[in-house]
């Protein structure tokens, strides 16, 4: 970075002198400022920071002693270094005069060459010093605004961060308290089985196991939900639903816990179908989550409308109940992952806060909005989602027909899981609705028996010992009694990427376990169809 150069006024009615002297004292960095008279320094001096004066004494007009008297008499120009030139005589009451002026030296003329270079050297030096310490000065002031501005954003960090920390430790011990409660009964209900003769109470236990893994499966397909809507690897399955069919489903799969807390549930929904063009799981899981919502944070008893009314080229459905409502400083927050209303002053069920987290996020990925509203505590809340309607209507909407999964014609199926309750359990489901099953618990066995019986299906864990999934689906794949074999990945691992990472490998179809038995049966309809 190039020095700002250092300004030396010379003042002397002769411009010979003046031409002199710029040539004495030449050198890089220096800029001289030549003047005639008094006048013309002033205005110099009003223009330039300067390093040194030199002044003449004898000047027609305004004379060097009237000049330095003039400079030392404002803020600016007071403390400039001035060496008086004079032809005069070694008079001292004439340097007393100088030196009450301001001057720091007198030279007389004529002028040593050295000298004079000598003494304004000094001056020159002492200006460069002056320069970097307040260039140093300027460095410290932005550093050390820099340090406050990062010292305030480390101390914002830092407590944000000791807020994660919290939240996390409240979410690890909710997502422990969320992931026992299903878990105990089931285990209690597995004992209760094990001892019951009891064919009615076995049905009951049954029906409430089934329950109790259901939810278990929805807590652990919500948080996969939200990571993978984090990352950007969700997709839409988008068709033309109408908002009926998707408050139908949603309704049904609350009900339970509606039920169970005793609540009223009102419908308001136009008779005339509203379509939209959506994914109806999703649809189906927004509203889900929200009449669950409402069910849980409502004392027993309450009251829960859900409404759905047209406006404006689209629809907006709302769910209100008059539980314990959300406080003003709760409510820019309460989609926020993990967040959750003070369960010591509720009477929630409890829940992982991230529920409202995903339906926002499941909304604005079908470009719509989510609001929440409420008048405070024990006033109630409302939650309304608004979305765009189709353009398009079908000509004719068919019934859904009923189907009980049993499927057409007996398959042969090959189940491969070194997890052998798993395996055990997925052929007996299999078998119960007419399929034939051979099970095998690692790659290399899978590949012999798959040879040997030449399956119509081949359900394959990916973890396998020996050969991997993957490897067992290349390998029979390249071989030509085979081409007609459906190989479906039933594994834990469901990202995009393990799905890709099994199109690629093979694999005709790709389910995450657990998978329900309803939405297998579709699956197996699928590809009985086709084939």
């Amino acid at each position: 970075m190039p020095k700002t150069p250092v300004h030396f006024l010379l003042v002397d009615d002769l411009a010979e002198n003046l031409l002199s002297l710029e040539g004495l004292l030449r050198r890089d960095g220096l800029v001289l400022l030549k003047a005639r008279s008094g006048t013309e320094a002033l205005e110099l001096l009003l223009q330039y920071d300067v390093a040194l004066a030199l002044l003449d004494v004898q000047m027609p007009g305004m004379d060097g002693f009237e000049l330095a008297e003039m400079m030392r008499g404002t803020a600016r120009t007071g403390r400039i270094p001035i060496i008086f030139l004079t032809a005069g005589a070694h008079d001292r009451q004439r340097r007393f005069r100088g030196y009450e002026a301001g001057a720091v030296d007198f030279i007389y003329k004529p002028i040593e060459p050295d000298v004079l270079r000598s003494k304004t050297s000094v001056f020159f030096d002492l200006y460069r010093q002056q320069q970097e310490l307040q260039s140093q000065r300027d460095e410290l002031a932005v550093s050390a605004s820099e340090n406050q501005r990062l010292l305030a954003e480390s101390r914002k960090y830092g407590d944000q961060l000791r807020e994660a920390d919290r939240r996390k430790d409240e979410f690890l011990a909710t997502l422990a308290h969320e992931l026992r409660n299903p878990l105990a009964p089931i285990r209690n209900g597995l004992q209760i089985l094990r001892m019951s003769k009891d064919e009615a109470m076995s049905t009951n236990v049954r029906d409430m196991m089934d329950r109790q893994l259901s939810h278990l499966v929805r807590l652990i397909d919500d948080l996969l939900d939200v990571s993978r809507i984090s990352q950007g690897k969700i997709a839409l399955r988008r068709g033309l639903i109408s908002v009926q069919s998707a408050i139908d489903s949603a309704v049904e799969v609350s009900r339970p816990l509606i039920d169970a807390g005793r609540h009223t549930l009102t419908l308001d929904v136009p008779k005339d179908a509203l379509w939209l063009n959506a994914d109806p799981i999703r649809i189906s899981q927004i509203i889900s989550n929200l009449l669950n919502n409402a069910a849980k944070y409502t004392p027993e008893g309450g009251q829960i409308r859900l409404s759905a009314t047209a406006e404006n080229n689209g629809v907006a459905i709302a769910v209100t109940d008059n539980g314990i409502g959300i406080t003003e400083e709760m409510l820019p927050r309460i989609f926020d992952l993990f967040t959750q209303v003070d369960q010591k002053t509720t009477q929630s069920q409890g829940g992982l806060g991230i529920g409202l987290a995903l339906v926002k996020q499941l909304v604005a990925l079908h470009g719509g909005t989510l609001k929440a509203a409420s008048d405070g505590l024990d006033k109630g809340s409302t939650f309304t989602i608004s979305l765009p309607l189709s353009d398009q209507k079908p000509a004719d909407v068919a019934q859904e027909e009923k189907q009980d999964g049993v499927s057409a014609a007996p398959l042969n199926f090959l189940v491969v899981d070194d997890n052998i309750p798993s395996a055990q359990t997925t052929g007996v489901m299999l078998e119960m609705i007419g399929h034939k099953v051979t099970i095998a618990h690692d790659g290399l066995a899978a590949v012999a028996l798959a040879k040997e019986i030449h399956p119509d299906i081949m359900l394959l864990d990916i973890g396998l010992p020996g050969l991997t999934g993957y490897e067992v689906c290349q390998q029979l794949k390249a071989l030509p009694e085979f081409k007609n074999t459906v190989f479906i990945a039933q594994t834990g691992w469901g990202q995009e990427s393990d799905k890709k990472q099994a199109f690629d490998a093979g694999f005709d179809h790709h389910v995450v376990k657990p998978i329900s038995f309803q939405e297998f049966s579709a699956l197996l309809r699928d590809i009985q169809s086709q084939k």
